[in-house]
């Protein structure tokens, strides 16, 4: 549906079931779990879908082996379950991967073999396939460019990868096909109060500069890094309930893994899982935890993470990557639920925290991307109670979501659409030039921005090259190339002139200039 018309919804005053703040995965599964229960749903999101941490994962849809080392058996028992269920119902977005960890010292087999078991175990029928150890020579065999000095061998398991910003755009599209709506650059500027409860928002529509008063039987927030934010709104003496921490991955060409199995290090300086894992035709290496005072739209690096990073990928790779060889850099922000102030980041809870504040405000927090819908079955199940909504069953862990098509997953060009890719295929058969590649550096042709525009709510060059596609993320330069050619597409569908261009053109280089190495 086109934005003018989604805007009309809110012009026309209609009183919400359900308003969700925050368009990343949480608020995205939560606004799906409550519209596929047939409740009037609207989500509000302050940029773009999956702007923030939700685009910038390790990829990665997993029970948590670092949980299982802790001891938290609920947690990844959970996950492993929702893990099972998103193959499932996304199997264009969600695949299984096999994951190596080497071996160099002799304990090291028989304590992760064990414990890899154990993970078998807990994923029960939902399970992807059975870990088992393998020779120094099988190890070589799927990891080929693994540091062979020392190596006694290795363990193998099975996890699913995906492709973040992918599945947030296909939840949003889910949510227009249940009948709700779902709004990206409307920002919510305030929370409106009836005899001290929360019944609705004012929000800002952030391309026009028109505010809207929308009113609401519930409100959830649901802003991730943003949820202390937006919680006082409501009352500004609140303690905070996040503490921020930030993640950095690197981008490196696929020949340093040059395989398809991906690489874990269960045990890093710090104390955190190391991945190199292949994606998209490239590699990406992470990830750090490093607090940080106040979350923002666009963390950056710090240089002492990438020396991290870059320090590690060394000790487990026959090439040894430096900074030239980074094609991208991209950082995301974890929403760690608060502990006592001496913890560090790596140790605070990734299980989610449901809150109902006094004056009715839902707020969801924490969590992960592999228990996004059932962070939102929870949250929904809650905020019905609070708003005297009719009770109604849960029914998303069987949803297939939209796009689902069977047997599709991988890095096949337009696999990602699903079966939107047929309607692709007829569109780009319009104009033969659309099938152009935006680049040479890069997988997609012009055809994807004219999709993106029309079909998915991207509004920006930044919406296009860093989430509809993940030109950013694969090669921040091929982008910045780019961004001239998608503009141009992008006015042409908006009906932009030049100088809109020029500013879109100018603001994504910018902005992509803080994902190269510095």
């Amino acid at each position: 549906m086109k934005r003018a018309k989604l805007l009309q919804q809110l012009e026309d005053g209609p009183l919400w079931d359900m308003i969700v703040i925050g368009g990343g995965a949480t608020g995205l599964g939560t606004a799906v779990e409550a519209a596929s229960r047939g409740y009037r749903t609207l989500l509000l999101e302050q940029g773009d879908f999956a702007q923030g941490t939700s685009s910038r994962s390790t990829k990665l849809i997993h029970g948590g082996v670092r949980y299982l080392q802790q001891g938290n058996l609920s947690l990844v028992l959970e996950a492993l379950r929702e893990r099972g269920l998103l193959i499932r119902n996304a199997p264009h977005l969600v695949h299984n991967m096999s994951f190596v960890v080497p071996l160099y010292d002799w304990w090291e087999g028989p304590f992760y073999g064990i414990g890899l078991k154990m993970y078998d175990l807990l994923a029960g029928k939902l399970g992807l396939g059975p870990s088992c150890l393998l020779s120094k020579e099988e190890t070589l065999r799927h990891i080929p460019t693994v540091e062979p000095s020392g190596l006694r061998g290795g363990v193998i398991y099975h996890d699913g990868q995906f492709d973040d910003s992918r599945l947030a755009i296909s939840l949003a599209l889910t949510l227009a096909d249940l009948g709700g709506v779902a709004l990206n650059y409307l920002a919510v500027t305030n929370i409106i109060r009836t005899d001290g409860l929360v019944s609705g928002l004012t929000a800002l529509d952030r391309e026009t500069g028109r505010e809207f008063a929308i009113r609401g039987k519930v409100v959830i927030n649901a802003a991730g890094p943003f949820i202390d934010k937006v919680r006082r709104m409501v009352d500004p003496t609140l303690k905070e309930l996040i503490t921020p921490s930030q993640g950095v991955h690197l981008v490196l060409d696929g020949s340093f893994l040059n395989g398809d199995s991906a690489i874990m290090v269960p045990h890093t300086d710090d104390g955190r899982v190391l991945f190199a894992v292949p994606w998209h035709g490239r590699t990406i290496v992470g990830t750090t935890d490093t607090p940080i005072p106040e979350a923002g739209l666009e963390p950056r690096p710090l240089a002492e993470e990438i020396d991290f990073l870059l320090a590690h990928a060394s000790r487990y790779l026959t090439r040894h990557p430096q900074r030239s060889d980074l094609l991208s850099i991209f950082t995301g922000i974890r929403p760690l639920v608060r502990a006592d102030a001496g913890s560090d980041t790596a140790s605070l809870s990734r299980d989610h925290t449901l809150l109902v504040e006094s004056s009715g405000l839902v707020t969801i927090a924490g969590g992960k991307w592999t228990t996004y819908r059932k962070m939102g079955e929870d949250t929904v199940t809650a905020a019905a109670q609070i708003a005297g909504l009719e009770e109604r069953p849960s029914v998303t862990a069987e949803l297939r979501i939209h796009g689902w098509q069977e047997g599709v997953a991988g890095d096949r060009p337009l696999q990602v659409y699903g079966s939107d890719a047929a309607a692709l295929e007829q569109l780009l058969a319009e104009n033969p030039a659309w099938r152009e590649p935006l680049h040479p550096a890069l997988p997609y042709c012009a055809g994807e921005v004219i999709w993106g525009t029309r079909c998915e709510q991207a509004r920006t060059v930044e919406d296009i090259l860093a989430r509809r596609t993940r030109a950013l993320l694969l090669d921040a330069r091929a982008s910045i190339s780019a961004a001239p050619q998608v503009a141009a597409l992008m006015a042409s569908e908006l009906g932009q002139d030049q100088t809109w261009q020029e500013a879109q053109v100018a603001a994504f280089t910018e902005l992509a200039c803080g994902y190269l190495p510095v």
